[in-house]
C-alpha cells in the first residue's frame, strides 16, 4: 500500500460499536469487493469495500470478517479470513497478507486462511439465531452486476433459510455518519493533498493549456504524495462548467473564460472534496468577479448553517433561497418571475440544480441517514453554484467541513478562496 497504515485502534474501536448494536446471539459477515472485468481479460484494479475497511482496515480481494460476539469459543468471537499465497499467485499477482500482516493491519487476533471459513461459518451459524448480512444501499445507487455480497446473501440465506436475517447497513450507515477524530485526521490529510495540487495548478494555468494537461498536474502532486483522486476529476472550461459530471477533460483553455476545477485527492481510503473556479486568464473580469462572490456569500452562510439538530433538506432549503436572492441582484431572475414561478419547477433551478452538500468519508457520496437530524462529527461538503448557459460560465465553490458542537472545521481552510486570493496565487505563474 501506499499510504501509512491507519493505527489499528481504529478498527478494533469501529469494531467495538457495531458489536454493541447487534441483538443478543447474532453473527455478522462482510465480504471485500469483487475484482471486476473489463474486456478481454482485463481487469478494474480492486476498490476496497468500504464496510470492511472500516472494520478491518483489509483491501484484500477475496478477504471477509466474521463476527460472533456471543460465540462459545472466545477465538471465534471475531475472525478474519484471508486468501492464503502460494509461489504461482506471487509471481503473477506479487505479495498478499500473511496471517500476521492481516492481525496488525486489523488488530483481530484469530485471522485464518479462506479455506477455513465454511466449517468455521456452519458451526457458529448453527449457534446463532439473528444473522447480519451487507448489502450497498445508497439512494443514488444503480446496481445492475450481482456482487460478491448480494450472491453470499443468496447462497446462505438457501443454506439456512430459518434464521432471522437483518440489514447491516442500516448499522455501518448510523456509524459511519459520525466520523471519529481519527477519520477526521485522514481526511484532513487527503484535503492537504488536495492542497498541493490546487497550488501546483494555480501555477500552472494560462491561455492554451488544455484541460488534459491540468488533469495531469493534479495526478502530478496526488500520487507524488501517495495519494489518489478521491472521484474522477472534472475539470470544465467556459461552457464546459455548466455540464455538472463533466469528465471529458480535453478542451482548450482559452484567455477570458472561467475554469471549472471539481478535483480533490484521496488517501488511505478516505476522501476529500473540493471545487475552485478560477480565470483562465489570471484576473475575473467584472462579471465574473460578481457571480463569484455571489456564490461565494452563499458558500460561507452554508458553512455557517451546518448545525447539529439542522436536516439537510432545511439546509437545502436555505441555500436555494440564498440562491435565489443572488440570481436577483445578477439580474437573471426576477422578483415577477419568482412569484409566478411553479412552485414544482421554481425559476432557480434554470441556473442552480443540484444539492448544496452531502457527506463525505469511505465513499465521496458517504452512507448514513441525511433525513434524521445532522450531528457533531459529520463531514459534510458544502457546493453552491451557479450556472449560466447564455454566458458560457459555471461558478462552483467547495471545501469539506467538519460539523462541531459550537462551530465548524473547515479541512480546506488555507487553500485560496476570495477572488483576490485567486488572482494572487495566479500571479505567481511561472516563478
Amino acid at each position: 500500500m501506499r499510504y501509512t497504515p491507519p493505527d489499528p485502534q481504529l478498527f478494533v474501536s469501529n469494531r467495538g460499536r457495531l458489536t454493541g448494536l447487534l441483538q443478543p446471539n447474532s453473527i455478522v459477515i462482510v465480504n471485500a469487493n469483487d475484482v471486476l472485468p473489463t474486456n478481454a481479460d482485463g481487469t478494474i484494479p480492486l476498490r476496497a469495500n468500504s464496510d470492511l475497511f472500516y472494520l478491518t482496515g483489509i483491501e484484500q480481494e477475496e478477504s471477509l470478517l466474521l463476527l460472533c460476539p456471543d460465540a462459545d469459543d472466545v477465538k471465534e468471537r471475531e475472525m478474519l479470513f484471508v486468501r492464503e499465497s502460494n509461489p504461482l499467485l506471487e509471481t503473477w499477482e506479487g505479495h498478499k497478507l500473511s496471517k500476521d500482516e492481516a492481525r496488525k493491519l486489523s488488530g483481530i487476533d484469530q485471522v485464518h486462511w479462506l479455506s477455513e471459513f465454511p466449517k468455521r461459518f456452519h458451526r457458529l451459524m448453527c449457534e446463532s439465531e439473528h444473522v447480519y448480512l451487507n448489502s450497498n444501499e445508497h439512494k443514488r445507487a444503480v446496481i445492475e452486476v450481482e456482487t460478491r455480497e448480494a450472491r453470499f446473501v443468496a447462497d446462505c440465506q438457501r443454506r439456512y433459510p430459518l434464521h432471522d436475517y437483518q440489514r447491516l447497513a442500516r448499522l455501518m450507515h448510523r456509524l459511519r455518519i459520525v466520523k471519529s477524530p481519527p477519520e477526521i485526521e485522514i481526511i484532513r490529510k487527503a484535503s492537504e493533498i488536495t492542497e498541493q495540487g490546487v497550488r501546483r495548478v494555480l501555477r500552472f494555468v494560462k491561455p492554451g493549456v488544455t484541460e488534459t494537461e491540468i488533469e495531469a498536474e493534479f495526478a502530478h502532486e496526488f500520487i507524488r504524495r501517495n495519494g489518489n483522486f478521491a472521484y474522477p476529476p472534472i475539470i470544465a472550461t467556459g461552457g464546459n462548467a455548466c455540464v455538472l459530471h463533466y469528465l471529458e477533460n480535453s478542451a482548450q483553455c482559452r484567455a477570458g473564460e472561467l475554469l471549472l476545477l471539481d478535483v480533490a485527492a484521496g488517501y488511505a481510503n478516505y476522501n476529500s472534496d473540493l471545487t475552485r473556479t478560477i480565470p483562465v486568464s489570471g484576473r475575473f473580469t467584472r462579471r465574473q468577479r460578481q457571480v463569484y462572490n455571489a456564490v461565494l456569500r452563499v458558500f460561507r452562510r452554508c458553512v455557517q448553517g451546518l448545525v447539529p439538530g439542522k436536516r439537510v433538506k432545511e439546509w437545502q432549503k436555505e441555500a436555494e433561497q440564498m440562491i435565489e436572492k443572488e440570481l436577483v441582484h445578477l439580474g437573471l431572475l426576477t422578483t415577477r418571475q419568482i412569484r409566478q414561478q411553479n412552485p414544482a419547477n421554481p425559476a432557480y433551478r434554470r441556473y442552480f440544480m443540484h444539492g448544496v452538500g452531502h457527506p463525505i468519508g469511505l465513499d465521496v457520496h458517504d452512507v448514513g441517514f441525511t433525513t434524521e437530524p445532522m450531528q457533531p462529527g459529520w463531514v459534510m461538503t458544502v457546493e453552491p453554484g451557479i450556472y449560466i448557459r447564455e454566458e458560457n460560465l459555471g461558478v462552483r465553490l467547495e471545501n469539506t467541513i467538519v460539523i462541531g458542537e459550537e462551530s465548524n472545521i473547515d479541512l480546506m481552510s488555507t487553500i485560496p478562496l476570495e477572488a483576490d486570493e485567486i488572482e494572487a496565487a495566479m500571479a505567481r505563474r511561472g516563478r
